[in-house]
């Protein structure tokens, strides 16, 4: 726990108003004693020589845990979780799975950046400010599988998949959104 000092130390000295406690612990259900919202960060990453598989069983141990942590002393119906640690998608499920007390519908997962990567992306081809483009979404885990959606996003009331050629979708807008 000595290096998760740091982080109390740094969320300190950010003073966020909302922030009335911070208990650094790892006892799942002393972290999760009551809580309103549970941003669960903390997945494994891949290491060299692992499989998908390898990753998936490392990371299906900690939401398990945290799971079922959070279903016996979060406030359940209540909670709302999001689930930041990749392939954010797939843990949050396994997260879910194992919380029934807690609503499916509580758990996000993050994969918000893969998203406003894609509308910067798009923002630069078209010319235009990210705020103007509506209905982009993406599909899928963080990863090269995901899809970056352009079918239903529009620009200005116009359909973009109209205003883009799909050799620029194909050899730069999903490598960009996929793999950085």
């Amino acid at each position: 726990l000595g290096s998760l000092a740091g982080v109390v130390m740094e969320l300190r000295d950010c003073a966020f108003p909302l922030v009335r406690n911070i208990v650094a612990t790892a006892d799942p259900d002393e972290a999760f004693s009551a809580v309103d919202y549970a941003l669960l960060v903390g997945a494994s990453p891949r290491g060299p020589g692992m499989e998908r598989g390898d990753l998936l069983k490392a990371n299906g141990a900690i939401f398990e845990t945290q799971g079922k942590a959070l279903n016996t002393v979060a406030k359940r119906e209540k909670t709302r979780v999001l689930v930041v640690g990749n392939p954010a998608n797939t843990n949050a499920m396994i997260a879910s799975h194992n919380a029934p007390n807690i609503p499916a519908e509580n758990f996000s997962a993050m994969t918000r950046l893969d998203h406003t990567r894609g509308l910067a992306q798009l923002a630069i081809k078209l010319n235009c400010s990210v705020a103007d483009i509506e209905r982009f979404v993406i599909w899928g885990n963080h990863s090269a599988t995901q899809y970056p959606d352009v079918s239903h996003a529009k620009l200005n009331g116009k359909w973009i998949a109209d205003m883009v050629d799909q050799a620029w979708l194909e050899k730069t807008f999903y490598p960009i959104v996929q793999k950085r």
